[in-house]
C-alpha cells in the first residue's frame, strides 16, 4: 500500500479542490477526484491482464491479442475515438524462420484549438510480458505464467484512466492526445517502432511523447523516475512546474544509461520524448510479478502527476524544442552520453556510480540551510572533457545560493573520468545530474 503520508496528502489536495469549485478547474491543478474509484479501476485493470486466461501475454500470443482487446474496448467506454479497429493496426515480426503477428491499439481525444489540434502529445504502454515456461517436474508438464503486473500491466491500466479523465476534461487540451497500446516490446520495441515509422502519418506533428512502463513498485528502490534520454529544456520546465503543483509526487532525472522501453523508437526520430518509472526491481520477469505486488495508490499518484505535465505540454504557445544531442561550443563539439560509443567512466561505474561513490560522500550540508530548513534538489550540469578533467560546472536549476554553491564545489573537484569515446577517438561529453539534499528526520 501507498505511504500513509502521500495517501493523506493525495486526499487534502483533492479537498481543497473540491472547495474550489467548479468554476476554478480551469485555473486549478487538475486532481482525479474519488481516489478510491481509480484505484479500484487501476486493480480491476491489472488482474485482467495478469490473469491465467492471458498466459503472460507473449508477443503475438492469443493472450497479447485478448490484452489489446481489453484496450480497446476501454478506451472506447472511455470516450475515446479510435484509430484501430478492435483487432488493432497489425504488424508482423520474422523470428527464428516464423512469422509473429503483433499489434498496435490507438485513439484520440482531439483539442479543442482549431490550429493546434494538429499537433500531437502521444501517451503509451506496451501491452507485452514474456508470457509462459513449461517444466518438468516429476515427469509431468507444469507450465508457469509470468504475470506481468509491473512489467507492463501497470502502465496499461494508468494509460486507460488517464485516457478516461483526458477525454472527460478534453476542453482543457489545446493539443490532441493520441493514446497508444504497443505490441511486441519485448521483440526489439517492434510494435513503436512500426507506429513512429509506418502507420502514424504525423510524427513531424508530434510535440511529445509520454511512456508509461513499470510504473507499480514503491519503496527506497524505486522511486518515481523520469529519462528524455538528452536533457530537453521544455519537458524539464515542464516536469518543475507541475512538480512545484504536485510536491508530493516530484519525480526525479533518471541517471545513468537510459532504459530499453518504447520511447526510444520516438527519441531515435529526434521527437521529445519522455519515459515515466517506478525502475526496475528483481521480480520483473519471474513468478512474483503478479497484481498483489503493485501499489495502486503510487499508480494513482502517477497518473495525476502525468495529467498534469500533458495538459502542461498541450497548452505550450510553441512546440517542446527537439532533443539537442550534439552542441557546439567555442568551435568544439559536445556529445550527450547517449550518443558516444563509449560514454564517460567514473572508477569504472557510471554517473550514478559517481553521485554514489564521490557527490554523497563528501557533500556538506551547509550549516545555514540546516538552521532554516532547507531542501531539496539541485541540477548540475557539467562536461567530462577529452583528458578526464571536469569543466563548466553551473548549476540549471537550483534550491537554495547556499545549496546551490555547494553542488558545484562537489561537481567541481571531481578525480578525472575516463573520457569518453566515438570512433575511436576521445571527446567531450556534457551531463546533467540533480544532487538531493534532505534533512534526516530527527
Amino acid at each position: 500500500m501507498r505511504p500513509f503520508c502521500v495517501r493523506q496528502k493525495i486526499r487534502i489536495m483533492r479537498f481543497l479542490g473540491y472547495l474550489v469549485g467548479a468554476l476554478s478547474l480551469l485555473f486549478a491543478s487538475p486532481v482525479f477526484g474519488q481516489t478510491d474509484a481509480v484505484e479500484k479501476n487501476l486493480v480491476k485493470h491489472v488482474e485482467y491482464l495478469t490473469s491465467d486466461p492471458l498466459m503472460g501475454r507473449k508477443a503475438g500470443s492469443e493472450g497479447e491479442k485478448l490484452a489489446a482487446k481489453y484496450l480497446y474496448q476501454e478506451l472506447k467506454r472511455c470516450g475515446v475515438e479510435m484509430l484501430s479497429g478492435e483487432e488493432g493496426q497489425d504488424f508482423y515480426i520474422v523470428e527464428s524462420g516464423d512469422s509473429l503477428k503483433s499489434r498496435n491499439i490507438v485513439g484520440i481525444v482531439e483539442g479543442y484549438d482549431p490550429k493546434l489540434k494538429n499537433e500531437y502529445v502521444v501517451i503509451g504502454a506496451n501491452l507485452d510480458n514474456i508470457g509462459s515456461h513449461t517444466l518438468t517436474i516429476d515427469g509431468k508438464k507444469v507450465s508457469q505464467v509470468y504475470p506481468g503486473a509491473d512489467a507492463n500491466a501497470s502502465g496499461v491500466a494508468c494509460l486507460i484512466e488517464l485516457a478516461k479523465k483526458i477525454s472527460s476534461s478534453s476542453f482543457m487540451f489545446r493539443r490532441s492526445v493520441v493514446f497508444v497500446g504497443f505490441g511486441a516490446k519485448e521483440k526489439g520495441m517492434a510494435g513503436s517502432w512500426y507506429f513512429v515509422n509506418r502507420s502514424f502519418g504525423h510524427k513531424d506533428d508530434i510535440s511529445m511523447m509520454v511512456d508509461l512502463n513499470m510504473v507499480g513498485r514503491s519503496g527506497p528502490g524505486n522511486m518515481f523516475t523520469y529519462y528524455t534520454g538528452v536533457p530537453i529544456k521544455d519537458i524539464t520546465n515542464s516536469v518543475n512546474r507541475v512538480s512545484d503543483k504536485l510536491s508530493f509526487m516530484r519525480p526525479v532525472m533518471g541517471v545513468g544509461r537510459v532504459p530499453s522501453s518504447d520511447y526510444l523508437a520516438f527519441y531515435e526520430q529526434n521527437i521529445p520524448s519522455v519515459l515515466f518509472t517506478t525502475g526496475h526491481h528483481a521480480d520483473v520477469y519471474t513468478l512474483r510479478d503478479n497484481a498483489e505486488s503493485l501499489d495502486y495508490g503510487l499508480m494513482e499518484g502517477v497518473c495525476e502527476y502525468v495529467y498534469s505535465l500533458v495538459m502542461d505540454v498541450a497548452a505550450m504557445d510553441y512546440k517542446v524544442e527537439a532533443p539537442v544531442r550534439t552542441q557546439e561550443v567555442e568551435g568544439k563539439v559536445i556529445y550527450s552520453p547517449y550518443e558516444v560509443d563509449k560514454a564517460p567512466e567514473f572508477f569504472k561505474g557510471d554517473e550514478r556510480h559517481f553521485l554514489e561513490k564521490w557527490v554523497y560522500v563528501y557533500l556538506k550540508y551547509p550549516q545555514e540551510a540546516v538552521i532554516m530548513g532547507v531542501q531539496g534538489i539541485v541540477t548540475v550540469e557539467f562536461v567530462v572533457e577529452t583528458d578526464g578533467s571536469v569543466t563548466g560546472v553551473k548549476v540549471v536549476r537550483g534550491v537554495d545560493d547556499d545549496l546551490d554553491r555547494e553542488a558545484v564545489r562537489v561537481v567541481s573537484s571531481s578525480p578525472k573520468w575516463r573520457p569518453a569515446t566515438k570512433n575511436g577517438e576521445k571527446v567531450r561529453v556534457k551531463y546533467s545530474l540533480p544532487i538531493e539534499f534532505r534533512l534526516k528526520k530527527r
